[in-house]
């Protein structure tokens, strides 16, 4: 039943049930500025059976009394204080502890429009794992909207590679059946963290939805990894493309994975790692820049791609 109480401005509910439909993680860490908002934006859901979890990853600032806070204003969030591990240990304490039949996740700077989950949820009965649309870099002067049509997929491989989900593997704008989790964590000390776990959970999956309903505002963040990645990053990056397309890979995902490589390279300077692939330059998908890089590619391989591109770059800099 709802309840409202007259100190707060948001509803308040009794809480006499234990198993709960949906759990919501939210790693927390260092975001005064952006948490109130974040948290307020899951309480305010019209979907209300679901519990909270906040973890606060060892956040040297306010971020820990803010969560107690937020557990005394609704007895559906929890909180868990831990010694800091980063964001996928943070991720991996909320999915030891979560009990609902789904799982989603929320960073703590982002936010969400009000009615997103009841709208996506109906298409779980359906599917293992459903996508809704996001705003990337919200706020910003990159921001763009990737919204979904309605689908149903039950070829895995089609999904990944021809709607070409690898340019969106971010955890946060998906709801997953709990199952899935059944021995699979996000990996501790790597970044680009979801492009390592998505497609093992994708494996386990048997139908992918996507759904036009729903928005994540995936809000920028000057100091965020996708902003501010260098080297090491991007070999956590790449790690994780080369281990999928060992399952599944096309020349449009080829090209995708060598520019990561190209950039690699130019940061670090290590060995090549991706291996040689004869690509098709009037694929559907690749654009002109594209095609000629496919082009020279099956020319020079990937290796002298790689130098030639430090060099470009070098001498474009110059000038």
């Amino acid at each position: 039943m709802q309840k409202y109480n007259k100190n707060f401005d948001f509803p308040l509910f009794s809480c006499n049930f234990v198993h709960m439909k949906l759990s919501v993680i939210v790693p927390v860490y260092k975001v005064e500025a952006t948490l109130d908002r974040c948290v307020d934006s899951i309480v305010r859901q019209t979907f209300t059976d679901l519990e909270i979890i906040l973890v606060d990853d060892g956040s040297p600032d306010r971020c820990p009394q803010m969560c107690e806070i937020w557990a005394t204003k609704d007895c559906r969030i929890r909180t868990i204080h831990k010694t800091n591990g980063g964001l996928s240990d943070a991720r991996n304490a909320g999915l030891d502890v979560a009990t609902g039949d789904y799982i989603t996740f929320v960073d703590s700077d982002d936010y969400l429009q009000t009615d997103t989950y009841e709208s996506i949820l109906p298409l779980t009965n359906a599917c293992d794992i459903v996508e809704f649309p996001i705003y990337r870099f919200y706020g910003s002067e990159k921001q763009s909207l990737l919204s979904f049509q309605d689908n149903i997929y039950s070829d895995i491989a089609f999904y990944w590679l021809k709607q070409e989900a690898y340019r969106h593997t971010y955890a946060c704008n998906k709801i997953y059946k709990t199952t899935l989790f059944e021995n699979i964590r996000f990996p501790k000390g790597h970044v680009f963290e979801d492009a390592y776990t998505f497609p093992l959970l994708l494996q386990k999956a048997n139908r992918i939805g996507t759904s036009s309903y729903g928005l994540y505002f995936y809000c920028h963040n000057d100091s965020g990894i996708t902003i501010s990645a260098q080297g090491k990053e991007l070999t956590d990056l790449l790690n994780s493309h080369l281990k999928t397309m060992r399952i599944w890979c096309d020349d449009t995902y080829y090209m995708h994975i060598l520019n990561i490589q190209m950039d690699v390279y130019e940061m670090t300077g290590l060995a090549q790692q991706l291996p040689f692939r004869c690509i098709n330059p009037f694929v559907k998908n690749l654009s002109i820049v594209q095609r000629f890089k496919a082009i020279l590619h099956n020319i020079v391989g990937v290796r002298r791609m790689c130098i030639l591109n430090k060099i470009i770059h070098q001498w474009k800099n110059k000038f």
